[in-house]
């Protein structure tokens, strides 16, 4: 059995800026491998992400970009089974390769946060975040580092193969059948239900500023990938997904009052990832890519 467990910071709120890449390789249950280091975003450090990784823009000066370790980091991708908790390290990865027109690295991919669905009924439906699921599992690590967070996702995968007494092939075919029927709500209403198969349930989000697409189609993508949509920022929020334009550094527009309130809900501990249109857009193709 082997496989690499991935997880990467971010400077900003663009999934694209990675600040820092941290991976894991297990063969035989048993680490052969860790790396991990800072990396230079070329990219403005935003203190909401500080305050979650406390890597700041002096740190990284001289670290390594992206496009210096694009090759090491693809030869290890491709090589092995890639493990993460949720889409958004794929994702950022992704988005990273085309920030700098460098191909996108294809592999076989293992979201835990799926795993940890299937495996424990008392994350099913909410409840799954890395943090939560490694307090279940009795594992203590330090959440927002790259390697300690790798760590934990690979310490979920095999507590789930010891639980249910299974292999790693048996989770990637579990993992490519539904979860529970299809519910996609595609009527005119802004505010909806998650699809329960979506790669996303349980997330509740909520969309502010001007978007490219309209807000009933961007309410459709996020609950056919299984967000809940509403249309307030709440304690219960965990997406904002605010117009490319509008979280421009150099954008001169004032923040929404729902940017405001999410920001002010971070800075108070609470779990909110606040993302671009774009990068929402890619999240929802991701989806469509690993469902064939």
């Amino acid at each position: 059995m082997k496989f690499l467990a991935i997880d990467v910071e971010t400077a900003n709120s663009d999934m694209a800026s990675i600040c820092q890449i941290g991976f894991v390789i297990y063969e035989n249950g048993q680490i052969k491998k860790e790396w991990s280091s800072l990396i230079n975003p070329e990219d403005y450090f935003d203190y909401w992400n500080i305050s979650i990784h406390n890597i700041k823009e002096e740190d990284v000066i001289n670290s390594p970009k992206f496009t210096e370790i694009y090759e090491f980091i693809k030869h290890h991708l491709e090589n092995y089974i890639c493990v993460c908790h949720t889409h958004f390290d794929r994702v950022s990865i992704n988005r990273t390769c085309e920030k700098y027109g460098l191909p996108t690295i294809k592999n076989n991919w293992i979201d835990t946060a799926k795993v940890s669905r299937r495996c424990w009924e008392e994350f099913a439906n909410k409840g799954y975040g890395l943090a939560n699921v490694c307090k279940k599992l009795n594992y203590n690590f330090n959440h927002h580092d790259a390697l300690e967070d790798a760590k934990a996702s690979a310490h979920i995968l095999l507590s789930a193969i010891k639980e249910k007494g299974n292999t790693i092939d048996d989770w990637i075919i579990r993992l490519n059948k539904p979860f529970l029927a299809d519910s996609k709500n595609y009527s005119d209403s802004i505010s909806k239900d998650g699809n329960p198969d979506g790669s996303l349930f349980g997330e509740v989000l909520v969309f502010t500023g001007s978007l490219q697409i309209s807000r009933i189609e961007a309410s459709a993508l996020a609950s056919e990938i299984g967000c809940k949509v509403v249309n307030g920022v709440t304690k219960q929020t965990t997406l904002l997904v605010v117009g490319d334009q509008d979280l421009s550094k150099l954008g001169g527009k004032e923040k929404s009052s729902k940017h405001i309130k999410a920001e002010e809900l971070k800075k108070n501990g609470h779990n909110i990832r606040i993302l671009k249109e774009s990068d929402f857009i890619a999240l929802y193709e991701s989806h469509k890519i690993s469902e064939k």
